[in-house]
């Protein structure tokens, strides 16, 4: 979304806000994308850290270790830092997502795969997405909103005790572009084509203002980042603490090595 913190909170500054054509905008007042400092607050200073979310959520080695040198790093600042669980089971919020997703992809797609020449033309994921909402009936759409609001009562609970969650931006280091998904993460196979993406789900379902900031790289020159999570419609809040971070790590102002070696 924008190179710096400060790029997001102006773009979010200017198209935020109510507009009476979509009755879920907020009527906030929002500061002057324009201004001196669209951010305009100072970051709290409790942090929650989530790690994999759960025990048995897979992550490619030495993801944890980046995001965890980062928050050293923020407590060597004055922030205060503790593991935490959400709790909320992982299936629990599985069930939601997926279901939840293929109502919407299906009702996207669905009349490009009603024909037989367009649907020869789409991924095989897509297709799958599509046949897969075929299936639903109003009691499985029911049941994923009862566990979406479980999710979000989940999150809503931690935020008493703590300003911010965080937990690793993806599972995996970027992946070559001819491969379509990863198969297996840390040896443990993948038994969807999105199931590798599973760690930013929860804060999706829950609605929570997310920024993704950078926290380094692996030994092959690979970037990984960090999700900074607030409680619902604490965006700036969540930028001041991505502009916090920024500071001390002024990781935006690097090339990845990877690709400085290509230059």
């Amino acid at each position: 979304m924008g190179r710096t913190t400060e790029d997001v909170a102006r773009l979010l500054c200017t198209i935020g806000g109510w507009d009476e054509r979509a009755p879920l905008s907020l009527a906030d007042v929002l500061p002057d994308p324009a201004g001196e400092d669209p951010i305009g607050c100072e970051p709290g200073r409790r942090i929650g850290w989530l790690g994999s979310l759960w025990p048995d959520l897979p992550l490619e080695p030495g993801i944890r270790e980046l995001c965890e040198a980062a928050l050293r790093r923020l407590e060597g600042e004055g922030f205060t830092v503790e593991p935490c669980t959400l709790d909320v089971a992982r299936e629990v919020n599985w069930s939601a997502w997926l279901r939840l997703r293929q109502m919407l992809v299906g009702g996207k797609l669905g009349a490009i795969h009603a024909q037989p020449r367009l649907r020869a033309l789409m991924k095989p994921e897509a297709q799958w997405e599509v046949e897969q909402s075929f299936q639903l009936t109003a009691a499985h759409l029911y049941q994923a909103t009862v566990q979406r609001t479980a999710v979000y009562h989940a999150f809503r609970r931690l935020f008493e005790r703590y300003d911010y969650v965080v937990a690793p931006t993806a599972q995996v280091f970027p992946f070559p572009a001819e491969q379509h998904w990863p198969h297996e993460i840390a040896g443990v196979a993948m038994d969807t084509y999105h199931r590798w993406m599973e760690i930013v789900t929860p804060f999706t379902l829950a609605g929570l203002p997310v920024a993704s900031v950078p926290v380094g790289f692996n030994g092959e020159g690979l970037p990984m980042g960090m999700q900074l999570a607030g409680p619902a419609r604490s965006d700036l809040r969540v930028l001041a603490l991505a502009r916090a971070w920024e500071r001390i790590a002024p990781w935006h102002g690097q090339r990845p090595p990877a690709v400085a070696r290509l230059a």
